[in-house]
């Protein structure tokens, strides 16, 4: 007769096994969509502005690009924790206190699931772009940027559909 014990030790050192290996690919697309969200092209040639809004707003733009080819599923999870906590780290970061940081934690979840409904509920490229225009350029009429970024969009979502949950594969960088 097996150890129960044995069993229990093997199914234990599986899950953990389970566990790190979900934490290291949630990384690596974290890190994956930390790049992207942070190349120059946005900030330069779209005129995003290179603040801690216009930061935010490109890393919750290609959040969710990724969050919506990854469906809900453990991977989108575990991308989100990891959004959340560089979100908690970049206040602490500018000096913000244990007190302050629950609230602008609030504030920015917010503004997080706000902006992710607004492009999920964009019918097509043209209400992609208002709602981009609305949030990279704060409310500014769309615009060819938009239009470029609403269309650099729609074929980053089907490079996305083909590369996850394994590669973050967001396709070319957008021009104008």
């Amino acid at each position: 007769m097996q150890d129960p014990a044995a069993h229990w030790d093997f199914s234990m050192l599986n899950l953990l096994k389970d566990f790190a290996a979900r934490k290291q690919d949630s990384r690596r697309l974290y890190d994956a969509l930390v790049s992207r969200a942070r190349e120059p092209v946005f900030f330069t040639v779209f005129g995003v502005a290179d603040s801690i809004d216009g930061r935010f707003d490109l890393l919750v733009f290609h959040a969710w690009l990724a969050l919506a080819e990854l469906k809900g599923g453990p991977a989108a999870q575990g991308l989100t924790d990891l959004l959340f906590a560089g979100f908690d780290e970049a206040m602490r970061e500018q000096g913000a206190g244990d007190m302050a940081i629950g609230h602008k934690l609030k504030a920015m979840a917010k503004a997080f699931y706000g902006r992710i409904a607004a492009y999920d509920g964009a019918a097509d490229e043209n209400e992609l772009a208002s709602a981009l225009a609305k949030n990279l350029w704060r409310g500014a009429a769309p615009d060819d940027r938009a239009r470029r970024l609403a269309a650099y969009a729609m074929a980053a979502r089907q490079r996305l559909k083909r590369s996850l949950p394994d590669v973050l594969d967001f396709g070319p960088l957008p021009t104008i």
